[in-house]
């Protein structure tokens, strides 16, 4: 193979796509350039090239984003003394699904097997506060998602922390988060303090790692014949948590965070056409 040959492969790789598909494959570039389909193989994974796979973006358009994330991230690195810090959120439609037929069990040399269908019972939604130096987590279930909820919400972490300690809420900007009526629950409230999270910022509420795994290890390959039966699976894997809770460690620096933001954004810059 001659380093023009190799070229060729890498350019046609990045510059072209095949007639009629999206994206390279190995018999297809090899077809198309004469060489073996091992040769191609070879060379992409020599260069880091994986035509087949993708990923997904979503840069936040917001003009305070580099003060939200520096806040937030303070808040994570240095969380002020006299207070607590709750990251909430609201896992919402979270549902009931029973399958059509019974699971396999997991057994010797077989993984436990459900049916791909299920039938559908119903909807409930979680409200949950992660405190952040514990990791433990206050939860409310409604089935309906509202402000009127939300502020029941803020009723019950309120009743939970001690009144001489201040509060720092970090939340998105759903809008239930930002009507009058929770406007006014703040404003008659001085201890407590809201962080808006950057849109298509979620990734940085650490309650949401915790949703993840509320998913993994009990929501997404449990069986609930209603909605109640759900609730009360929610309910037992938060008590159970907060036995022996293990607090989320933050390691990335604001700069960090916001170099890698600038990385992505310089390499998604669209040039105008001339």
């Amino acid at each position: 193979m001659s380093d023009a040959q190799v070229e060729k492969v890498i350019i046609q790789t990045l510059e072209s796509t095949p007639r009629g598909e999206t994206h390279w494959s190995t018999r297809g570039l090899a077809k198309g350039t004469g060489l073996s389909r091992m040769t191609i193989s070879r060379i992409w994974h020599a260069f880091g090239l994986q035509p087949h796979r993708t990923e997904t973006f979503k840069l936040s358009p917001d003009p305070q984003l580099i003060e939200k994330v520096r806040d937030i991230v303070g808040l994570y690195m240095n969380p002020p003394d006299h207070a607590l810090v709750f990251c909430v959120d609201e896992k919402s439609q979270i549902q009931a699904l029973d399958r059509t037929q019974p699971l396999l069990p997991l057994r010797p040399g077989q993984l436990e097997r459900g049916t791909h269908d299920y039938k559908r019972h119903g909807t409930t939604s979680l409200f949950a506060a992660l405190e952040l130096k514990t990791s433990r987590v206050i939860g409310q279930l409604h089935r309906r998602h509202r402000s009127r909820e939300f502020r029941e919400f803020l009723d019950v972490i309120e009743a939970q922390v001690p009144a001489e300690l201040e509060v720092h809420i970090i939340v998105d900007n759903y809008g239930t988060h930002k009507t009058a009526m929770i406007r006014k629950w703040f404003a008659k409230r001085p201890r407590f303090h809201v962080h808006f999270t950057p849109p298509y910022g979620s990734w940085i509420n650490l309650v949401e790692r915790w949703f993840a795994e509320l998913t993994n290890k009990r929501i997404r390959r449990g069986v609930f014949r209603s909605v109640k039966e759900l609730e009360a699976a929610i309910r037992e894997y938060i008590a159970v948590h907060n036995e022996n809770p293990k607090p989320f460690v933050w390691t990335r620096t604001a700069d960090q965070i916001l170099a890698s933001i600038a990385r992505y954004a310089q390499r998604t810059v669209v040039k105008p056409s001339s």
